[in-house]
């Protein structure tokens, strides 16, 4: 074990490894799930995102005001923020195998990380972040840590119309839903990647059929992920089944649908005076694969003419576009990777201003991340193995 307790990663010290292209290959949806305004932490799985539904005629919004999430997970679960991620997964797939996952990770982690790596690919300055990091028997949970979770916008401020947007121009799908959270997996720079992220909205099959691509785009986003279809779980009972896994204070509800990949969408609201172009959005819809976006622009309030763009292809002109930094990005999160596992598996990396580099510092001490049920997933796989190993053998 390496005695040393610190690392600093400055951006020059990343070397883009190899001339292999760095892109993300073979997504698949392995779970979701919506937070349910309750006392109690309470999700609904498979949950279902807003549907996008604009009025017939545009109107003056009010501006955003009251409560707003920054990091619903760690606001209403503030206890273990991942713990969700992984009780939706289990109750979708309880046999999914986390052995050969290499990164777990909020989409709010890589592009951090991205930013640090090339600091105009984020719409805002580089700030200064935290994440905290554990390494499980060669897996790495990265938590998102935010010094707010939540605001509450007083009536004399301005933060702009992007939450009362959404209220007018998505309809929500679920009773007291909160938020829809999308958990994938895919390849990316030789790592296996589990990777949550929030979902604004979706478009029905119908509003799809205006919006795709009349060529199938077959190395793209569009051929990657069209192939899954919209299943019906349990969406009219008045009273869905709950359950309270052991050693967990969460309520699951088996409430909603599985909303198809290729039919999710971002919202982004600006003003009228300038234009959102693809290039400060696409580093954050590449990070989820979101192959739909809704860029809407108003004056005061105003909105004209918001609509569904499929941007799938320019998603996949920007990682081919930004090679360089993505190969740069991989080593990045292998450095962290290699630091956290050394030291025996907990760290906290932050980004520091000062010296324009990331700091990656052990934190044995520190609290786990996850409920102690959920550690032994780990080692549940390990022993199916072994006992599907023994019975192999007995048999031949």
């Amino acid at each position: 074990m390496s005695s040393e307790t610190r690392v600093q990663i400055s951006r020059e010290s990343l070397a883009a490894p190899g001339s292999e292209a760095a892109r993300i290959e073979n997504v698949k949806h392995l779970a979701s799930y919506s937070w349910i305004e309750s006392p109690v932490p309470t999700i609904a799985v498979p949950g279902i995102p807003p549907r996008w539904a604009p009025p017939t005629v545009p109107f003056r919004l009010p501006k955003d005001s009251g409560l707003v999430y920054i990091a619903q997970n760690a606001a209403r679960h503030p206890e273990s923020p991942l713990e969700p991620l992984f009780r939706s997964l289990y109750v979708t797939n309880p046999g999914f195998d986390i052995r050969p996952v290499d990164i777990i990770t909020d989409r709010n982690n890589i592009r951090k990380l991205l930013s640090f790596i090339n600091p105009s690919s984020s719409r805002n300055r580089l700030e200064v972040f935290t994440i905290i990091a554990e390494v499980v028997d060669g897996t790495m949970l990265m938590c998102r840590t935010e010094t707010k979770t939540s605001e509450i916008i007083a009536p004399h401020e301005f933060k702009g119309y992007g939450h009362e947007f959404e209220k007018a121009y998505t309809r929500r799908q679920l009773k007291g839903s909160t938020g829809y959270h999308r958990i994938i997996s895919y390849h990316f720079g030789g790592l296996n990647f589990v990777l949550r992220h929030e979902v604004d909205g979706y478009v029905s099959q119908s509003e799809t059929s205006k919006v795709i691509q009349k060529e199938a785009e077959t190395d793209g986003l569009s051929g990657l992920l069209g192939s899954l279809s919209l299943s019906a779980v349990n969406t009219t009972s008045p009273q869905p089944r709950s359950s309270t896994p052991s050693e967990s204070k969460m309520i699951i509800r088996e409430e909603g649908i599985v909303v198809p990949i290729d039919s999710t969408l971002e919202i982004k609201t600006c003003t009228s005076r300038r234009r959102l172009h693809i290039r400060e959005i696409a580093p954050q819809l590449w990070v989820s694969q979101t192959p739909k976006l809704v860029r809407a622009y108003h004056s005061r309030g105003l909105f004209q003419d918001a609509k569904v763009e499929d941007v799938a292809k320019e998603i996949k002109t920007w990682e081919l576009a930004n090679q360089e930094n993505l190969r740069k990005l991989v080593a990045l999160v292998k450095a962290i990777f290699d630091a956290v596992k050394a030291w025996g598996g907990k760290a906290i990396i932050r980004y520091d201003e000062g010296s324009d580099s990331i700091i990656v510092t052990s934190e044995v001490s520190a609290e786990r991340l996850l409920p102690e049920d959920l550690y032994l997933k780990w080692d549940d796989n390990e022993e199916k193995t072994a006992a599907d190993q023994t019975e192999v053998s007995a048999s031949s």
